[in-house]
């Protein structure tokens, strides 16, 4: 028989130990999954879903929506909220790396797409862009949740750095899991019956850890969804909470037709490339359902949060880079100044409505929702940290601002309706330029006149300078940087201070001296 002492004291260690316990479980209890579903290449029209508006502010569709086929968009935006105005990086590299991090590309000044191989600066590019991309010491946002009790998983596209560097394993960067990341952005093949690039001349780009595919006529998307489905269900198994960055190869090139849903594009009087671009579209759309039907079958949709992005404007081989074509009516695609561009479509939406529960409760998305407010991808990190209740490191710089009151569909009056996409770089189709968003105008600086291309040259018009208003004329057809001066003159003096705020590097003449923007 135990002394009662004894007795009493064991009863209260016990009860000690339970309250010390049940916080932690419930905070764990409390944390929502979270999905960042990210589709290289796809623009603002590369979808079913409407995303501009009319004057009303009512969603109009153009040719281009009836063109694609995309379900489950459709589905998401009828349960969460599509932004009309988001904007990434014009090309990948940046993008991902300001997701990661929270910082605009003029920061962290990963500036242009990351070469594997060598450093793609092109002549007269900024020398001292960074070109090696993350670094294991550099504060990320899937380091920042594993700190905090979530698995971290990465599956399909990283292109965070080039060969022999750390930012080419994703496992250096805060990621527990990692399937499919390396160093390139484009897949040595999409056809599993190619092994993803193996044995083949594009052996290089050839996609890591999906051997068990190889030889089968499964298709890159599809074996990326079933390895993050299983992923997740492992997680899920041990009870914590996981963050998943899905980013998938599609729709880059090459232009591998999916054959699932090449029927559905055969009579439609486009290229052959554009009609394989269309079933990589489809194949990415259906990667989302499938993902979304997973998180209902395991219980967990409820309390995992989506959010379903491009990295850049559209590249779909529909035009050059500078008409109204791809992207139709924007202006513009991948790699371009305008906003076909940088605009890309964004959905927020939990993987399935219960407003009985608690996290859907404290961030109530409404559904069906058109937000017409301005933000970007550097948003992401702040958002993310703030909806897993997980603070930021102090000393790293945050350049984007949590969209909760936005994700409510309420509008946010202090702010700021701007972006800045900095380019300081040659050898793509848009050269060393600078892009301003502020309220409704936008200023696009342009460091030299007549840059070589591979299309040809680029005619500046107006100087070194364009002007336009996004309100009155959202699809650019207007040059303004003649007629309104004074408005230049604004737009070009908060152009210089953002790019001095981000201690931002500049292209060089041929002496190697910077080539900073300068006043009209």
């Amino acid at each position: 028989m135990y002394p009662r002492c004894f007795l009493i004291a064991l009863t209260v260690l016990l009860i000690l130990s339970t309250l010390l316990i049940l916080p932690t479980e419930t905070r764990a209890a409390d944390r929502p999954n979270i999905m960042v579903f990210l589709v290289d290449d796809m623009g603002i029209m590369d979808t079913s879903v409407p995303f501009l508006t009319d004057e009303n502010g009512k969603p109009k569709r153009y040719p281009l929506n009836e063109f694609y086929r995309t379900p489950a968009m459709e589905r998401l935006a009828k349960q969460g909220i599509r932004f009309n105005q988001f904007y990434a990086m014009s090309v990948c590299s940046p993008t991902r790396i300001s997701i990661m991090t929270g910082q605009n590309a003029a920061r962290h000044r990963a500036t242009n797409w990351i070469n594997p191989s060598s450093n793609n600066a092109g002549k007269n590019g900024a020398p001292q862009w960074n070109w090696t991309g993350l670094k294991k010491r550099d504060v990320t946002l899937p380091a920042i949740l594993k700190e905090n009790g979530y698995k971290t998983i990465h599956v399909g596209k990283a292109h965070f750095g080039p060969n022999g560097h750390e930012g080419s394993e994703p496992l250096n960067l805060g990621f527990d899991i990692n399937v499919g990341g390396a160093a390139f952005g484009a897949p040595g093949s999409y056809y599993g019956s190619k092994n993803y690039g193996h044995g083949t001349r594009r052996a290089h780009n050839a996609v890591p850890h999906l051997k068990r595919y190889h030889g089968t006529e499964t298709f890159l998307s599809e074996a990326l969804t079933i390895e993050a489905k299983r992923q997740v269900s492992e997680t899920i198994e041990s009870g914590q909470p996981f963050y998943l960055y899905f980013s998938h190869y599609a729709v880059h090139g090459p232009f591998e037709s999916d054959p699932r849903f090449a029927a559905h594009y055969r009579n439609s009087g486009k290229p052959v490339n554009a009609q394989a671009f269309a079933t990589l579209i489809e194949g990415i759309d259906k990667s989302l359902g499938d993902m979304l039907d997973h998180f209902e079958r395991l219980g967990i949709a409820e309390n995992t949060l989506i959010l379903f992005l491009g990295d850049n404007g559209s590249d779909a081989p529909l035009g050059q880079q500078h008409a109204i074509a791809c992207s139709a009516p924007l202006r513009g695609k991948k790699g371009a100044h305008y906003e076909g561009g940088m605009r890309v479509p964004f959905i927020t939406a939990w993987a399935k409505r219960n407003s009985e529960n608690k996290l859907p409760r404290d961030l109530k998305i409404p559904a069906g929702k058109i937000q017409r407010q301005v933000a970007n991808i550097t948003d992401l990190f702040p958002t993310i940290l703030q909806i897993a209740n997980v603070t930021s490191p102090k000393n790293h710089v945050v350049d984007g601002k949590a969209l909760q009151t936005l994700l409510t569909g309420h509008s946010d009056t202090k702010r700021p309706e701007q972006f800045l996409m900095h380019y300081p770089h040659g050898r793509h189709r848009s050269n060393y330029f600078t892009t301003w968003r502020d309220g409704d105008w936008k200023v696009i600086y342009h460091t030299l006149p007549d840059v070589p291309t591979t299309g040809g040259h680029i005619q500046v018009k107006g100087g070194h300078y364009e002007l336009f208003n996004l309100k009155n004329d959202p699809f650019e057809s207007t040059d303004l940087a003649k007629s309104k001066p004074d408005e230049l003159q604004r737009m070009m003096k908060g152009l210089i201070a953002e790019l001095e705020k981000h201690h931002a590097i500049y292209p060089v003449d041929d002496n190697g001296d910077a080539l900073r923007p300068r006043l009209p």
